[in-house]
């Protein structure tokens, strides 16, 4: 990675920008002096506004009369101008349809509803941390984290194992990718297959429902009448993706994290912090989701900017996460951090419905690590996946050696 570039020529539109340049500096520059910056008009689109302080990031979050989410929650759907899932969609959609959507959805992603899948995953990634100690070379990204979000958020919609390589191929191309030729084009062929999957599994599950999400949206009633079939279609697409790629990366990212800074990994080990605070902190370091969309709904006023009916407005979680009037050296990875009051899942109506899973699979990799691993070497280049909305690796080579409980 290079410096960043000036202010002006950072161009938050280009997937390229987050591989290639070191934006700690433009973001705390933005912090210190612009938190309220208007980026300039691209050739993707409009001018829009970015805001990265954790006070204007949870303001906006929380303002659904000012703000709306209809039009597109990333900026790749809201410089096109709309999103065709706006109000149909849990991410992409206000109230009073948002709430009533959510609170469908909950009933599955309560702890004790979840229970039966979270003891399974946990298994599951002992096992794969376990493999992947006994090869001794692997790739993180694609040996553990692949496999975890993906299965669990399959369990949840009883997705047919054999279908599974398949769905992972296909959420890695939709919202970003591992090819820096990646078109916007490859992404909406690989939503559209999705959906289109999804679109069959709704219509057998209608007929014939199983014990699972598919199943619960294809029969559930909003208001007295069925939820129609393209919002279902939809949900579980916004699910496979919310429920796969920001785990994944944010797993990724821990390890990558321990390289960079081996003597948090033997904090780790020696059980000197709480593994649910270390949790807190890799959210809050690797922050997978960067940024988040909204539209205002009128004339308004943020930070003492005037913002116009109609425009783009981004909170950014990379930066609102690293804020020095927030954080305690906010530049530190630091386990033990306390408190901890990241922005990783977002805030307000819109707060992550699945945070509650999220960190049970960041933990149960810290668990399977601390249980095998003694020690965590470097093997090759890591690579970056190219996204203007997710951050994080495609690829981490490393060796695991044995703890000495283990050989």
């Amino acid at each position: 990675m290079t410096q960043a570039p000036a202010i002006a020529a950072v161009d938050l539109t280009n997937p390229h920008t987050f591989v290639d340049s070191d934006l700690t500096e433009f973001w705390r520059h933005l912090r210190a002096e612009t938190p309220v910056y208007r980026h300039p008009e691209t050739e993707r689109g409009p001018a829009f506004w970015v805001l990265s302080k954790h006070a204007d990031f949870l303001a906006v979050c929380r303002d659904t009369k000012r703000f709306s989410s209809e039009r597109g929650n990333v900026l790749d759907t809201l410089l096109l101008g709309a999103d065709t899932a706006g109000g149909k969609m849990l991410v992409v959609s206000d109230p009073p349809h948002h709430a009533k959507l959510r609170k469908l959805l909950l009933k599955t992603f309560t702890p004790r509803a979840l229970q039966v899948i979270v003891d399974r995953l946990r298994v599951v990634t002992d096992e794969l941390v376990a493999e992947a100690v006994a090869k001794g070379e692997c790739d993180i990204a694609a040996d553990v984290a692949a496999h975890v979000p993906l299965a669990t958020i399959c369990d949840l919609l009883d997705v047919p194992r054999q279908d599974r390589a398949e769905i992972l191929r296909l959420t890695k191309s939709t919202i970003s990718s591992e090819n820096p030729d990646h078109t916007a084009m490859d992404g909406w062929m690989a939503k559209n297959d999705l959906l289109l999957y999804f679109a069959d599994l709704a219509e057998q599950r209608r007929d014939t429902p199983h014990a699972d999400v598919v199943s619960l949206l294809a029969t559930a009633e909003v208001d007295g009448a069925p939820l129609p079939s393209n919002e279902v279609v939809l949900n579980c697409y916004n699910l496979i993706l919310g429920g796969d790629e920001t785990t994944r990366l944010a797993m990724v990212g821990a390890v990558q994290a321990f390289l960079d800074h081996p003597a948090q990994w033997e904090r780790l080990r020696r059980g000197e912090v709480e593994l649910d605070t270390a949790v807190e902190e890799i959210l809050r370091w690797t922050s997978p989701a960067m940024h988040f969309g909204r539209t205002a709904k009128q004339d308004l006023e943020l930070n003492g900017q005037p913002i116009k009916a109609g425009e783009i407005v981004t909170v950014w979680s990379v930066s609102a996460n690293r804020d020095e009037e927030i954080f305690d050296a906010p530049d530190v990875f630091d386990l033990g951090r306390t408190p901890n009051n990241h922005v990783t899942f977002g805030y307000g109506p819109h707060f992550c419905i699945g945070a509650y899973l999220a960190r049970v699979e960041v933990k149960a990799l810290l668990e399977g690590l601390l249980a095998h691993v003694g020690a965590i070497d470097p093997r090759g280049p890591s690579r970056r996946i190219y996204s203007t909305c997710l951050v994080g690796l495609s690829s981490l080579p490393v060796t695991l050696r044995q703890t000495a409980a283990h050989g």
